[in-house]
């Protein structure tokens, strides 16, 4: 598959009107990906301080205003909603869109918004179990006349979901980097694999285990696509670059370098070198995640500049 080249935005310090002119600006010049995610909260965590848009409404709005990207949601907290019916927001986000969304599921991180909002956010290894039985349940409902599934923390009854999706092939990704349960369940369950701000080395070393998970369960490694998540900081001069460092310590704290280890903090030549490294190692969709507040001309020479070039070296 040829690289594809992706955003992911964080529905964060933008108004409604912004947020509108964005994804419609990104599919207009060629994005292949658009993808918000989803919190209740900012991220980096900021105690609910910060305007936050929820997720499924925005993509709503977001189908019927692009035209050509694939959509999605890198990726749904399954505990936040209940599969069946994320399932059913899923099938009807697909029609909205003409047959372009995707659903992308994950075990969380924000204990912050959770605890705020009334959720329970049970430790990690339960939160995979629930991930687990959730993609099970979703990935029944998207592909089947009828699904039924009882597990310990989600369960559905002969329960259908019609219209069924557009695509006969629907997508299921699945994002998170632990080699031990949530890229086996990514070899059991998903079409789709997504890492988030993880450096290009360490790419390719989740990328080999996730093969090592498909040929244990018998599944071929190509039938699932490889994506990355880089966090935007792209600068174009050195004080440009030295602000952008400066506020990602600031606002990521102790978590600041690990963030930094999967982003794209340099000038434009070095972005495109960058990407092309991940692309090198697997990497088949990568995506930039817009944090607000971002600098517009950073953004502009990214659109004009960088995916160009990296389109002329991978075409």
């Amino acid at each position: 598959m040829a690289l594809q080249l992706g955003f992911h935005i964080g529905q964060q310090n933008l108004n409604i009107t912004e947020l509108r002119r964005l994804w419609k600006k990104l599919d207009q010049q060629g994005a292949d990906w658009i993808s918000l995610w989803d919190h209740f909260y900012e991220a980096p965590p900021a105690g609910g301080s910060q305007d936050h848009f929820e997720a499924i409404a925005l993509l709503g709005a977001m189908a019927t205003e692009t035209q050509r990207a694939r959509l999605g949601c890198l990726v749904f907290y399954v505990g936040y909603r209940n599969p069946a019916l994320l399932a059913k927001a899923a099938a009807t986000l697909d029609h909205l869109s003409g047959g372009r969304f995707e659903i992308g599921l994950g075990a969380g991180w924000h204990i912050q918004e959770a605890t705020a909002y009334g959720y329970p956010f049970p430790k990690v290894g339960t939160r995979l179990d629930m991930l687990d039985e959730a993609a099970q349940i979703i990935k029944g409902m998207m592909t089947q006349a009828r699904t039924d599934f009882t597990g310990k923390h989600f369960s559905v009854v002969n329960a259908s979901n019609n219209p069924a999706p557009l695509s006969k092939n629907p997508a299921l990704w699945i994002g998170g980097l632990g080699e031990r349960k949530t890229l086996r369940i990514v070899a059991e369950q998903a079409t789709g694999w997504n890492a988030a701000y993880v450096s290009p080395t360490r790419f390719a070393e989740l990328n080999g285990s996730l093969d090592r998970w498909c040929e244990q369960v018998g599944r071929d490694p190509s039938e699932i696509e490889r994506s990355v998540n880089l966090s935007f900081h792209l600068g174009l001069s050195e004080a440009d670059l030295k602000a952008e460092r400066e506020n990602l310590s600031l606002a990521w704290g102790p978590q600041a370098q690990r963030i930094t280890a999967g982003a794209l903090l340099c000038t434009p030549s070095e972005a495109i070198d960058r990407i092309l490294d991940y692309h090198r190692h697997g990497a088949e969709l990568i995506n930039v995640a817009l944090r607000a507040p971002f600098q517009a001309e950073a953004l502009a020479s990214y659109l004009e500049t960088v995916m160009p070039a990296i389109r002329a070296e991978t075409r």
